[in-house]
């Protein structure tokens, strides 16, 4: 049993995932890590929290917490094209509870080793469960995709499809049963970081972001700081079967727009450049759908057989919202 914060570290964490990139000199077990960058690479970093209550449920089993935490924070850099090489990661606990302990570390280390991704530090305190990964990762110089490069014209791309992790999440507070469950809560439970699908398109995108607070939310962002508008049409937003058989067409577009956390892709690019994304994505596995074009009216209108309607950017708002 892992008596201390110490005991703890060395027990579960000493020795999770793998740096294929040779950068990381020393990792866990010091004051901080040590990290040699590649002189041809930029380091690009971001930070995702899960608070129990907020982003997942209480009584949620550790692999799925650790499933959730990963996936979603490695999403930043599949949006700027980068290429993950390490975390670090902060755990908040009630208390010390092996099994959760075990499953937690156990599929974080499978996680790790999938994505080739390394912990090299972080820190452990009792409180609120609340767990906090900072994701490392590198980019050729310059060639970050970031949101402020959408020009009018360009095309609105979005990877996947959309509205099944917040169905999955309401088949869990519903506590619903039936044949889609199971994919609508691996949804919701795992996202898959578009990461090679983000390193693909990074010749061709113009801007890009991940869809963490629901399409219309994060597509506003990327618009704001692109100083441009969008029009979508409803028709093409990519919608799996599963969630179509479930809730029908409306509810389906409506989750597609505003469910949030799919943690898919969402990026622009020229239209001359389309047959070449096309080309270069002609044996990738994941789907990668047009919705739309970038406008210069400010905001995101919907448009559909001969209608044309103003939306609100609206998604999941941390200090508004209660799961």
């Amino acid at each position: 049993m892992a008596t201390d914060e110490f005991e703890l570290i060395r027990h579960y964490f000493s020795e999770l995932g793998c740096d294929r990139s040779g950068s990381v000199r020393l990792g866990v077990g010091d004051d901080c890590a040590i990290i040699a960058p590649p002189h041809d690479r930029e380091l690009v970093v971001s930070i995702d929290t899960l608070v129990e209550g907020t982003h997942f449920l209480p009584g949620t089993s550790g692999d799925k917490v650790a499933s959730r935490l990963l996936g979603a924070a490695l999403s930043d850099l599949a949006a700027m094209g980068a290429v993950p090489a390490f975390f670090t990661l902060a755990l908040t606990l009630p208390e010390v509870d092996e099994a959760w302990l075990a499953a937690f570390s156990g599929k974080l280390a499978e996680l790790a080793k999938q994505h080739a991704v390394q912990l090299v530090g972080g820190d452990t305190t009792r409180g609120s469960l609340t767990l906090s990964v900072q994701v490392h990762g590198w980019t050729a110089v310059g060639k970050a995709i970031q949101r402020s490069g959408a020009n009018v014209g360009d095309r609105i791309f979005v990877t996947g499809t959309l509205g099944d992790s917040k169905a999955g999440l309401e088949t869990l507070l519903q506590k619903t049963v039936g044949e889609h469950v199971p994919y609508l809560q691996q949804r919701f439970f795992s996202p898959e970081p578009r990461l090679t699908t983000g390193q693909i398109i990074a010749d061709y995108a113009t801007a890009a972001i991940d869809i963490s607070d629901g399409l219309l939310a994060d597509l506003n962002h990327l618009l704001q700081r692109s100083q441009v508008g969008a029009m979508i049409n409803p028709a093409e937003l990519p919608i799996s079967q599963t969630l179509y058989r479930w809730v029908g067409e409306k509810r389906s577009r409506e989750w597609a727009l505003t469910g949030g956390e799919d943690f898919e892709l969402c990026f622009t690019v020229p239209a001359l450049l389309e047959p070449k994304l096309a080309w270069a994505l002609r044996h990738h596995d994941v789907a990668v759908t047009c919705i739309g074009q970038i406008t210069d009216s400010p905001g995101i209108v919907l448009a559909e057989d001969g209608r044309i309607w103003p939306v609100e950017a609206g998604g999941f708002n941390h200090f508004t919202d209660v799961k």
